[in-house]
């Protein structure tokens, strides 16, 4: 009989390497934006024009964690990456190539899809390595994605202003598979097939008890996902522009995302540790109310102290509500699927980052201002707390009868 390793010091190891692994990968998603100003100087294109590279990294990001999640399920994690470094390898090397904005989107559109593994697909393998330290594993994979924004574009930068942006790629494009390869291979254990029926066991009797289906759940999640992520987009996408329409610069914008996404990495952290006490359900209305009344905060907030004081507030209440959707997959849906059922609430979630970052900007097009942005996101919000509440009406404790193991 296999020996069950979840929590187990194997576990943990892995949880490290799995950070690593995340952190590297995911640069793809930070590289387009460090690189963008020479882009647009080279081309000589507009702003809107310069954007798109950006655009299609999303896209494809948001498609990579659905269909690399579902490879997971099927192949496993280790070939899952090993494909993923290669196909981000190849989308560097071709984006070096690129003599116009198009060719370039085309690029990041592969590179955005192989990037994705760093984030649902491996957020989805850590879960089965953890039942009573779940959330907190959880959380630190998915702040690979914030510990990549912080530390590529610092890294890149230098290669950017000694060689130029395609040199910034070339790099990205031998290290990333130098470095993904070997981690990788590293993470070829399984669970045991004793924890995997034991965690179906459970999410089964979950499911029961809320009375949906895994296929019905996911899609309720999915929307809950687009939902947040729209009231989520205004500030992150738009806090720049704001503060450049109030007349403090883009520095102090940049400065005030920075504080947002160091707030969302402790936000991430604090909410894994409260979703092993509480569920990944409540942390999730936790941080969606948190989030409602930073938006709030936002209304009455102009001058640049109480802007600055307002992000960091935001980005401590809204770091822990993606990995929750994790969470709650897992409790409810079967956990041969969570690849492919995690991917997709997480493809949802960067879906409604990039509406709620369109919308936002129409929105002030329309009305000259980011208030009515604001009470947009907030409506939004309310409306995902409205089903995270019906699922908790939904899920209590209910006479079930028991599931054959």
């Amino acid at each position: 009989m296999e020996r069950d390793t979840t929590d187990s010091r194997a576990a943990w190891m892995r949880l490290g390497m799995t950070l690593l692994t995340g952190t590297v990968i995911n640069a793809g998603m930070w590289a387009i934006i460090v690189i963008m100003p020479a882009v647009e100087a080279e081309f000589g294109s507009t702003r809107a024009m310069s954007s798109m590279p950006y655009v299609l990294t999303m896209i494809g990001f948001a498609l990579g964690n659905y269909f690399i999640g579902r490879a997971v399920d099927r192949f496993g994690v280790t070939l899952s990456l090993i494909a993923a470094a290669v196909m981000a390898a190849l989308g560097y090397a071709l984006a070096t190539l690129a003599g116009s904005v198009v060719f370039l989107s085309a690029a990041q559109l592969i590179i955005g899809f192989a990037s994705a593994v760093g984030f649902g697909p491996l957020i989805a393998d850590i879960s089965h390595w953890f039942e009573r330290r779940r959330g907190i594993a959880v959380a630190i994979v998915a702040s690979g994605n914030y510990l990549s924004g912080a530390i590529w574009p610092i890294i890149l930068a230098g290669v950017l202003a000694d060689s130029g942006w395609r040199s910034v790629y070339l790099v990205m494009a031998v290290l990333t598979p130098m470095a993904v390869v070997p981690l990788a291979l590293a993470l070829r254990a399984r669970v045991s097939e004793e924890t995997t029926a034991r965690a179906e066991q459970v999410s089964a009797q979950n499911a029961a008890s809320a009375g949906l289906s895994p296929r019905a759940l996911q899609y309720l999640l999915g929307f809950a996902g687009i939902a947040c992520c729209m009231a989520m987009a205004m500030p992150q996408v738009h806090i720049v522009a704001l503060c450049v329409g109030l007349g403090y610069g883009p520095a102090v914008g940049a400065q005030m995302l920075s504080i947002m996404l160091l707030g969302g990495v402790v936000s991430r952290i604090l909410s894994g540790l409260v979703a092993d006490r509480l569920g990944g359900v409540r942390t999730l209305l936790i941080g969606s109310v948190l989030q409602t009344v930073a938006l709030f905060l936002y209304l009455p907030a102009g001058d640049m102290v109480s802007l600055y004081i307002v992000s960091l507030i935001f980005g401590l209440s809204q770091g822990g509500i993606i990995p929750s959707y994790a969470l709650v997959v897992r409790q409810y849906m079967p956990a041969r699927e969570a690849g492919s059922r995690v991917g997709f609430v997480m493809m949802a979630t960067v879906l409604g980052m990039a509406l709620g970052g369109w919308v936002s900007g129409l929105i002030y097009d329309l009305s000259g201002s980011y208030r009515m942005a604001f009470i947009n996101g907030i409506g939004w919000n309310m409306l995902n707390i409205a089903i995270i509440v019906w699922l908790i009406a939904r899920s209590r404790p209910r006479r079930v009868a028991p599931v054959a193991a």
